[in-house]
């Protein structure tokens, strides 16, 4: 620094001698305060260039390995947090309460979909599919020689459920040295951006449990604890992949796993088969499960441990129809665990009377899965009122009619129903990105336009052409640019500087350059045209180095800052649209700023102080709205409430979203919703396909 102050003593020295004669006494005093302020500026610029690249060469030194201690630690903070949030998931979907459902699952008798036997356990594979309890099911895998296991089945066979219970389980009796179990789902793993299941694992490690980032926990702890083996994998949903992507999800699993790697899968049965004929392969050394259809007394004796100590006087001859096979449809929907669930869910927990059940039960058991999940919507609504205090994980944060309910999800079906690219994701900027938005821009720019144009008109006294010029280039630019709103992804502000230095040190020495010429060019266009005058030749580059700044800040620092959403990686739907919209707000609070700069600048050059300062903020709040390229909360916003004009979601529209996840309704997918049995999504799609509602979400035309 010393160096730095002895430059801009010289250079200050140098420049006020040469111009000594020309600028007088007071000239003399004002050259030299600018020549001082700008160097004194170049040397901190350079100072803090020279900071950013130290660091940056400190950030790419080895780190210290993690200790056993920390790695210890690190798994008992993991398998804390994944204990807590499955046991959130099992308390929403009643899985536990009074006792596990009474699965039974058996080795696969299609040989050509597991591993050579030798090869899977030592001796007879034990899953022998009769009435064994989840903690024998542990104990099966614990023994089997790679412990890897593929769990296959049909829609709603509980799959899923039995994941669940495996991990709870296997975290509850886990000893120091094993590993902790993590339930991700596969349609979160992109295997061209990991082509490893280890890359990908540590991934959604450090994005899923931040908890894992702490200073006392030691550097790179997710990456560490993949790379020692110290994570078992339970993978879910390989089945809800396109074809050729679970094939090669398949052939990714087969190429990451070797030695002792542990692994749990669980798809459905034909895409299962339909994956290993096309890559030639099975999961190697994997043990293959497929469930057994659960027996009408089993079926009875859980429901019966479901009632309440007093149940309706209906209920014993419900539970001795089906006990005894008088009930045939009954039992043929309770053999599966959603066929069971929706019993529970729509006549046990509401307290009903179950005699429609015995109407039904000699029909169809179509007709009464139907019948089910007609009354699923309602029992759920009644039976979980929203919560009057602070917010609880399984209940609403608001109330909703069951009719409300059921037509705001009719339309979540509609939109999924005509979707080309996925039928089971819907994403809130979706939303969006299906409706006609000709209409709704032409409005906001002939808003903003003649918003502008008053302030203007009102300000520029006897210039009054300035106002309509204004408004008219306004209304232009919002019509124009925001075409391409309701089509983008949302994004979200990266502030962190830690394997970012180098990135930023390159945008503060481009802004440094862009600053410099366009300075230097000020301070040349200055002395030509103020008569070879220092005074104008200085004021006119300190004027465009301003501008210069603005610049920068506006475009390459919120080009940094702003990074889209990584769908694989994003924790939940309501995370992504706060992220879109904090990003949208520190656009605007940059655009503000670019544009009070600008306002002083205009200032200096003679305009009215108003004029100057309102017209400055109205065009940088106007600049930070659409320079950037993530709008996905400003589209969302703009179409929201026209679908709850038209009764298709109310205008919190995310709160009610939210509600239903917390209904048991939807469940999340990183930042998709999904309908959280597909059953229950066909049932509505065959709704809107007998009755024509289909017509009443049909988009309104654009004009």
């Amino acid at each position: 620094m010393s160096a730095g102050a002895t430059v801009v003593a010289v250079v200050t020295f140098l420049i006020v001698w040469q111009y000594k004669n020309q600028l007088g006494q007071l000239g003399l005093v004002v050259a030299a305060t600018q020549v001082i302020a700008g160097a004194g500026a170049l040397v901190g610029v350079c100072h803090q260039v020279l900071q950013f690249v130290s660091s940056w060469r400190r950030s790419r030194a080895p780190l210290p390995a993690p200790t056993s201690t920390e790695i210890t630690t690190a798994k008992d903070v993991l398998a804390g947090l994944v204990t807590q949030q499955w046991r959130d998931e099992t308390a929403l979907r009643s899985l536990c309460d009074p006792a596990p459902m009474p699965l039974a699952w058996r080795s696969t008798e299609r040989r050509e979909l597991a591993d050579r036997s030798e090869i899977i356990a030592d001796g007879t594979v034990a899953f022998s599919g009769l009435d064994v309890h989840i903690e024998a099911m542990v104990r099966n895998f614990r023994a089997l020689r790679c412990r890897r296991l593929v769990i296959l089945g049909g829609p709603g066979t509980g799959k899923t459920t039995l994941a669940v219970q495996l991990v709870l389980e296997l975290l509850r009796t886990r000893e120091p040295d094993e590993p902790v179990p993590v339930l991700l789902s596969a349609a979160r793993w992109d295997d061209r951006a990991h082509p490893r299941l280890q890359d990908w694992l540590a991934a959604s490690l450090a994005m899923d449990y931040p908890a894992l980032h702490a200073a006392e926990l030691g550097t790179d702890i997710p990456e560490t604890l993949v790379a020692r083996g110290e994570i078992l994998p339970v993978v879910d949903g390989l089945d809800e992949l396109p074809d050729h992507a679970r094939a090669d999800l398949l052939a990714a699993l087969n190429r990451s796993m070797c030695g002792n790697d542990q692994l749990i899968l669980t798809c459905r049965t034909e895409q299962f088969a339909e994956s290993v004929e096309e890559i030639g392969d099975v999961l190697t050394a994997a043990a293959v499960i497929e469930p057994q259809p659960m027996g009408p007394e089993v079926a009875a004796d859980y429901l019966q441990a479901c009632l309440p100590p007093v149940p309706h006087p209906a209920w014993p001859t419900v539970i001795e129809a089906l006990r005894t096979g008088a009930a045939p449809a009954l039992a043929e929907v309770t053999s599966t665990s959603l066929g069971l669930w929706l019993v529970r869910a729509t006549y046990i927990a509401p307290r009903v009377d179950p005699s429609p059940l015995l109407r039904y039960a000699h029909g169809s058991a179509t007709e009464l899965q139907d019948h089910l999940c007609d009354q699923l919507i309602p029992a759920l609504v009644s039976a979980r009122t929203p919560a009057d205090g602070p917010p609880q994980p399984f209940r609403p944060r608001h109330a909703w009619t069951p009719e409300q309910v059921g037509r705001w999800l009719t339309y979540v079906c509609r939109q999924l129903t005509v979707s080309e690219d996925d039928t089971r994701d819907m994403a809130w900027w979706h939303l969006a990105g299906r409706m006609p938005n000709r209409r709704v821009r032409i409005w906001c720019g002939v808003g903003m336009g003649v918003v502008t144009g008053l302030v203007f008109f009102m300000l520029t006294k006897g210039m009054e052409q300035v106002g309509v010029v204004a408004g008219l280039l306004t209304a232009s630019v919002v019509i124009l640019m925001t075409d391409s709103w309701f089509t983008e992804t949302p994004g979200h502000a990266e502030l962190q500087l830690r394997g970012r230095l180098a990135e930023l040190a390159r945008v503060v020495m481009t802004a440094l350059i862009i600053i410099l010429v366009v300075a230097s060019l000020g301070f040349l266009m200055g002395w030509l045209f103020g008569k070879q005058s220092i005074d104008a030749a200085w004021s006119s580059a300190r004027n465009t180095g301003l501008a210069g700044v603005g610049f920068v800040i506006a475009l390459n620092l919120i080009y940094w800052v702003e990074h889209p959403t990584v769908t694989a990686t994003a924790r939940s739907p309501r995370s992504t649209w706060r992220a879109d919209r904090t990003l949208t707000v520190i656009r605007m609070i940059s655009g503000l700023l670019v544009g009070l700069m600008a306002g002083f600048i205009a200032k200096e050059a003679k305009l009215p102080t108003t004029v100057a300062i309102v017209g400055g903020l109205l065009l940088g709040l106007l600049f930070g709205l659409v320079v950037g390229r993530h709008h996905a909360w400003l589209a969302y916003n703009l179409t929201v409430p026209r679908l709850a004009a038209k009764g298709s979601l109310p205008m919190r529209a995310m709160d009610f979203l939210d509600d239903a996840h917390r209904l048991g309704l939807l469940r999340t997918e990183g930042p998709y919703y999904q309908f959280r049995h597909i059953e229950l999504q066909q049932h509505l799609t065959r709704e809107l396909q007998e009755k024509g509602a289909d017509k009443a979400f049909e988009p309104v035309p654009p004009w």
